[in-house]
């Protein structure tokens, strides 16, 4: 069996070196942020379509919007209404650029299809639904309420398949890209790993001394992030589960991660007036995306280095009367 070529420790930091030099570049001609309207209150979830032409967000005004990217702008092709609470999170389905879920406090999630602008289905669930997520094969959402139930909902059929009762507060929850094993971060600090489909606890991770608040995959699924209310980002080897750094430049609970297409970079926010984006090989930042209010919600274009944020609009030295509810787009051409 032929074994991997590992690379040096040099050979390693001249690689992650050159990749630092080629994005300070193009962060340098390309560093421009531009908001587009998008609700009438509070943006709290923004997520791209696998395909990368649509960039949807959910809002407190209990409708989701999305977008159109056309070469550097976000333009609006619907608003989905039909939620009667705000809707906290939404994804798209991994494969299908066409179909998105939300999850609202109105105990239902509700699956929608561009092409139609209607709701496909509404599932009724039995707490106020706060985390969402679809499994990696498309074939199962797993949605979390305030009550820390994690409810497993067929795709297909629209029938729960499973529902996990759990005696901590759960937070952020994910599968690992290969579809068997499915993440939780808790109230406690810790990340829970259960076996997927089975849901037997695997192992719980002792991650932060804090809250442990949000999770991310990266695509390429070596490494996965969590953030936590210590304000600390911790990037974890998936293969043996041990954290391999940290990113401590935020002075706020994270809130917020995304991994660039490319799994190289990592943004991650927080109450900070500021989206850190750091190096993943090196830790290092590679830049810093002033916000003038705490940030919600980050996410990188799924083939661009391109970031859908959105901020609490109401803070700082915005007029209060202002209409809130902006979705914010960083990395257009200086010139545009």
């Amino acid at each position: 069996m032929r074994m991997q070529r590992k690379y040096t420790a040099k050979e390693q930091h001249a690689m992650a070196s050159s990749y630092y030099q080629e994005m300070q570049e193009v962060f340098r001609n390309n560093n421009k942020s531009r908001e587009f309207p998008a609700h009438n209150a509070k943006v709290h979830s923004v997520a791209w379509s696998c395909d990368g032409k649509r960039l949807a967000s959910g809002s407190f005004d209990k409708t989701a919007s999305v977008f159109v990217l056309e070469k550097d702008r976000l333009v609006k092709e619907n608003n989905y209404r039909g939620h009667g609470d705000s809707v906290d999170q939404l994804c798209w389905h991994p494969t299908n650029p066409d179909l998105f879920v939300t999850a609202s406090g109105d105990k239902t999630i509700r699956i929608w299809d561009v092409r139609t602008t209607k709701c496909m289905a509404t599932v009724s669930t039995k707490g106020e639904n706060i985390n969402i997520c679809w499994s990696p094969d498309g074939q199962t959402i797993a949605v979390g309420n305030k009550d820390d139930v994690v409810t497993f909902i067929d795709a297909k059929t629209h029938r729960p398949r499973a529902e996990e009762q759990f005696k901590f507060e759960v937070n952020e929850i994910s599968w690992n890209n290969d579809n068997d094993m499915f993440f939780l971060t808790n109230g406690n600090g810790c990340i829970n790993i259960l076996s997927y489909p089975d849901l037997k606890l695997i192992q719980s991770i002792n991650a932060h001394p804090s809250n442990c608040i949000c999770i991310k995959f990266d695509p390429t699924g070596k490494y996965f992030a969590t953030g936590s209310a210590d304000a600390l980002v911790s990037l974890w080897d998936v293969e043996e589960l041990v954290c391999v750094r940290c990113f401590s430049r935020l002075d706020w609970p994270v809130r917020t991660l995304s991994f660039s297409h490319d799994g190289k970079m990592l943004a991650s926010a927080s109450e900070d007036h500021f989206i850190d984006v750091a190096e993943v090989e090196t830790g290092e930042k590679l830049w810093e995306i002033q916000c003038e209010s705490p940030t919600f919600t980050v996410a990188w274009h799924p083939k661009r280095p391109l970031l859908a944020y959105a901020c609490d609009d109401k803070e700082g030295k915005y007029d209060s009367n202002r209409e809130a509810g902006t979705v914010k787009l960083f990395g257009l051409p200086n010139d545009s």
